[in-house]
């Protein structure tokens, strides 16, 4: 019987400093409203989708940077979201800022959750590759500080059995980082949910940052091919707080081939009818990982004399 997961992106335009979340629900129930009125079944929402993208800033005050992040999910501000989530019978992705109070201590992740057509929270997952740097970095117009404010994600790339089939997250740089599709590849993943805050000078070097558009792309279609998976990528864009936001959110097949694609950088809602049974045929040949993958080749060529291990 084919799968069919008729899945959602839901691309946002930027979100102010001084907007509050519950403008910020709207917006992403008006988003939701619309996914289902296009028959999907799922809407993935991005990276940091509640707030503006405050590791731009050097914030000192502990009062100000905790107001950026969710102590409980949901809480009151984002319960509607998934009041209107059951009431639809959709279920989303959402990315957000996570405060936890674990051993005694505060501690900040980059955080995504899953949740199912019921409203229920069916998975949960820290972002593990944190870019940018912990201090200010002198000349840059727009700092990148999400190792100042969040801890690298402890719950590794897990995977959940959902809407059919085997779901996975991860979020935004996570995407350039090929073992985070392989590790949920080895699990059986169908479909990769993440979205991104991406910036285009998020180098500070021209002739990288000038293919940041293509770069973004190729990361989530090699993922999507190597791994025999669909890929969902939402992005947060346009210009916010004075700075330029990668757009373009796309829907991968397991071929590598982009099947949906954002053309504006505001709110829109991109839309596929996604077939997981697709992945299956990959598995079962190119990329059948039990017959051709051999990870003991790799370890022989580590420990031959005179080769030289990969970096730490």
């Amino acid at each position: 019987m084919t799968r069919i997961v008729n899945a959602a992106a839901a691309q946002m335009g930027p979100i102010s400093r001084s907007e509050t979340r519950k403008d910020t629900v709207r917006r992403l129930i008006a988003l939701m409203r619309e996914a289902k009125a296009r028959g999907s079944d799922l809407v993935v929402f991005t990276e940091l989708a509640l707030t503006t993208f405050f590791p731009r800033w050097v914030i000192e005050d502990e009062a100000e940077l905790d107001s950026f992040y969710e102590k409980e999910m949901p809480g009151p501000e984002t319960q509607p979201l998934f009041d209107e989530a059951k009431r639809l019978e959709i279920g989303f992705y959402l990315g957000y800022a996570e405060l936890a109070e674990e051993g005694g201590r505060k501690r900040r992740f980059n955080t995504s959750i899953l949740v199912d057509r019921s409203g229920r929270i069916v998975g949960k997952y820290r972002k593990v590759h944190l870019p940018g740097h912990k201090e200010p970095q002198p000349g840059r117009k727009h700092q990148h500080l999400e190792k100042r404010y969040f801890e690298p994600g402890d719950l590794g790339f897990g995977v959940w059995r959902a809407f059919d089939g085997v779901m996975g997250m991860c979020i935004c740089n996570d995407r350039r980082w090929p073992e985070t599709y392989r590790v949920m590849g080895l699990q059986g993943v169908e479909m990769v949910m993440l979205g991104y805050n991406t910036p285009y000078d998020h180098t500070g070097h021209d002739d990288i940052d000038s293919l940041t558009q293509f770069h973004n792309h190729l990361s989530m279609q090699a993922g999507a091919y190597q791994n025999s998976t669909w890929v969902i990528g939402t992005a947060k864009c346009g210009t916010e707080e004075g700075s330029k936001m990668v757009g373009q959110s796309v829907i991968v097949a397991p071929s590598g081939e982009i099947v949906a694609m954002a053309c504006t950088i505001e709110d829109e809602i991109i839309t596929a009818r996604c077939d997981l049974d697709m992945g299956k045929r990959y598995r079962e040949t190119i990329f059948d990982f039990a017959r051709h993958r051999e990870p003991d080749a790799y370890r022989l060529i580590v420990e031959r004399k005179g080769a030289v291990p990969p970096p730490q």
